[in-house]
């Protein structure tokens, strides 16, 4: 949670720093002795001053690779050092990564052995397409040492079993990927 002065942000709040703030579990204090630790933390103890942010232009992918390698959750957006709003990973997943596997659209997902390269696909997206099928969303899967690259797609058909069978006689081994 940023922290904020007079719309300036001056630090942030995490479920993480709150819970290294309070006593051990191993403490032999009592509830009551607790309770008034607790009521005598500020948000200026417990909070991260100098905070991750971005800037509200900063791609997204820029704004995923910076919350990675800096290990945090949260990143304040900030502009001429006011707080204007912020960007979660939980963003992230609902914005793109649930889009882009269907989470929560009708259909069914397939995962394609080996499917990834340019004539493949092409292959593929016919044999869809002649299925009767439209394709929600598709990508590759990043290869696993010692295989090929394979290819996800989702489609909005739920019973999908002929449609697998038509690509394993192509070639292409696929799996239905359970909800």
């Amino acid at each position: 949670m940023p922290v904020v002065d007079k719309g300036k942000l001056v630090g942030i709040v995490s479920k993480e720093r709150i819970a290294r703030s309070g006593p051990s579990p191993a403490t032999s204090l009592s509830v009551w002795e607790i309770n008034y630790l607790l009521a005598k933390m500020t948000v200026k103890e417990v909070m991260k001053k100098d905070a991750v942010t971005v800037d509200p232009d900063m791609s997204v992918e820029a704004a995923i690779a910076l919350a990675q390698s800096k290990g945090v959750g949260a990143l304040p957006v900030v502009e001429d050092h006011k707080l204007i709003g912020i960007a979660t990973t939980n963003d992230f997943f609902y914005k793109i990564l649930n889009p882009m596997l269907g989470i929560g659209e009708p259909g069914i997902r397939i995962i394609i052995s080996r499917g990834a390269e340019a004539k493949s696909i092409q292959e593929i997206m016919e044999t869809v397409r002649k299925f009767g099928a439209k394709i929600a969303s598709f990508h590759t899967m990043p290869p696993i040492e010692g295989k090929e690259q394979d290819l996800c797609i989702h489609v909005d058909k739920e019973d999908v079993k002929q449609l697998v069978k038509d690509l394993a006689s192509k070639g292409y081994p696929s799996e239905i990927v359970e909800r």
